[in-house]
């Protein structure tokens, strides 16, 4: 049977030889499967414009890997330590069971003929610390992570790790095999697969391994994010939209990066805290977490569940209200449950009949080829009223009413909404195209209506996101400037520049 996949106008169909990295089997809704399929089936764009690369390392695992190649920030480096003791915590030197690191593996699958893929040979390459025994019956994979989460580890990326590491090249093939993940901030390991050479190959044959490796190279559907910065096939993607000029700021020789309001506000309080946000260095969950942060994202999941159902919300709240995955203590339980009883009064849902018309926290991404910069903003909803987009925002607060002036100040992703919507980026018609801030307070909630067409909003909306964007775009190292911002910084632990309590105040 022929294959049916086939690359978009402007990529070449590549190699004979199909390579498949370890990390493209753990799907975690962030990759583009459809640039995946294609990087491991070697296929290669017309034209690639060419890029600068950036001053500093950008992969958190990199020094820890040894595979950086840029310069460090110094949140980095301090994370580096910590990660490199508890590794030798986790993983301490046995004299009477000796392991050596050793080059990665590759596991590699010839055929007589090309298959329907077109492909003569399958590889699967390693990603991780590679350990063997001297005698080279035993090897190790340990994959490391920030933290070991509490789900269950993607099936099809073990079963390919499995594989790999008890068939992979260099070395002579192992008897046992053992694969680890540990986690960087606490040392904590979780042995994901451990075995015989046969067992893993059969884990493999049977534990999702197969259709996971179809499910790489046959990937189609386009997902514009934070991986369009690297990809290599930008310019001919179907899926991204192009929006010239939306940041009002020019790039040339810059490089190509992603911007969202919210990593607007974390540079505007301090560059350093920005970029060990976009390294996802671990944060202090005390910070990240607290009640009040909490109490919103549970309120905006149960929000996102309702609406993802189509269903208009009334004022009667469950008592166990909360979704899965948060806890709240129960002055927040019954807080956020009258917030959500003043939600009823001004859901949108009351007067949308059309499921087609509604959208539950979309990623929008626009790429502006100018300041080539991927902006990435996710509505609380969008829906339609008649031929035009609506953008809804939803905050939550435990004070009375508040002041509309400064709107676009104080919640600046209604000025990147602006730009959006009167720019006509959203399709649609712009009669009706308008931004609702709803906020949710223990009164009421209170519905603020932005123009988006009116010249003052725009020109409000311009000024308040090239504020955000101008000193970050042309900025290479990242400074921290330590203050009173510190004690409520989620990644302050990794800042050796950061103020403590006494010198905040």
């Amino acid at each position: 049977m022929a294959d049916s996949w086939s690359p978009p106008d402007g990529v070449d169909k590549g190699s004979e030889v199909f390579t498949v990295s370890l990390g493209m089997f753990k799907d975690t809704g962030y990759r583009c499967p459809a640039a995946d399929a294609m990087k491991a089936r070697g296929c290669r764009p017309r034209a690639r414009p060419e890029s600068t690369r950036e001053t500093l390392e950008h992969f958190a695992f990199g020094p820890f890997m040894k595979a950086s190649h840029a310069s460090v920030h110094d949140g980095l480096q301090q994370w580096t330590a910590h990660a490199h003791e508890h590794y030798g915590a986790a993983f301490p030197e046995d004299p009477a069971s000796p392991m050596t690191e050793v080059p990665a593996w590759s596991y590699r699958y010839q055929l007589p003929e090309p298959d329907q893929r077109g492909a003569r040979e399958y590889r699967i390459t390693v990603w991780g610390r590679c350990l063997r025994s001297p005698d080279g019956t035993r090897r190790e994979l340990r994959l490391p992570v920030n933290r070991i989460k509490d789900a269950e580890p993607h099936r099809g990326h073990v079963a390919a790790a499995a594989l790999a590491t008890a068939e992979g090249i260099p070395g002579p093939l192992p008897e046992r095999v053992r694969i680890v993940e540990f986690a960087l901030l606490d040392g904590r390991t979780r042995t994901l697969f451990e075995g015989t050479r046969a067992e893993a190959v059969e884990r493999y044959r049977k534990g999702g391994g197969p259709e996971a490796l179809s499910a790489v190279l046959d990937g189609r559907e386009f997902r514009p994010g934070s991986s369009c910065t690297g990809c290599a096939y930008l310019a001919v993607c179907p899926a991204l939209r192009r929006a010239p000029g939306l940041l009002g700021v020019t790039g040339e020789g810059r490089p190509r990066r992603t911007w969202s309001v919210t990593n607007g506000r974390s540079y505007r309080a301090c560059p350093a805290r920005d970029h060990m946000r976009r390294l996802h260095l671990p944060a202090a969950q005390a910070v990240e977490r607290s009640p009040s942060a909490e109490r919103g994202r549970a309120v905006h999941a149960y929000l996102a569940e309702r609406h993802g159902l189509h269903r208009p919300c009334t004022v009667d709240v469950p008592a166990q209200w909360v979704p899965d995955g948060f806890e709240l203590p129960e002055e927040e339980q019954r807080l956020g449950a009258l917030l959500l009883r003043r939600h009823a009064a001004v859901c949108p849902l009351r007067c949308v009949r059309d499921r087609s018309a509604v959208r539950v926290e979309p990623r929008v991404v626009r790429h502006d080829p100018f300041s080539d910069v991927l902006v990435i903003a996710e509505p609380d909803l969008l829906y339609r009223d008649g031929d035009s987009w609506v953008w809804r925002e939803t905050k939550t607060s435990a004070t009375g009413w508040g002041r509309p002036e400064g709107l676009l100040e104080r919640y600046p992703q209604l000025a990147l909404a602006a730009l959006l919507l009167s720019r006509g980026d959203l399709g649609g018609s712009p009669t009706r195209a308008r931004i609702e801030l709803e906020v949710l307070r223990p009164a009421g909630a209170d519905l603020e209506i932005v123009d988006p067409r009116a010249p003052e909003i725009r020109a409000a909306a311009e000024e308040t996101v090239r504020g955000l964007v101008a000193d970050w775009h042309r900025d290479d190292h990242y400074a921290p400037t330590p203050g009173a911002a510190c004690t409520r910084c989620e990644v302050a632990r990794w800042c050796s520049a950061r103020a403590n309590e006494k010198e905040a105040a």
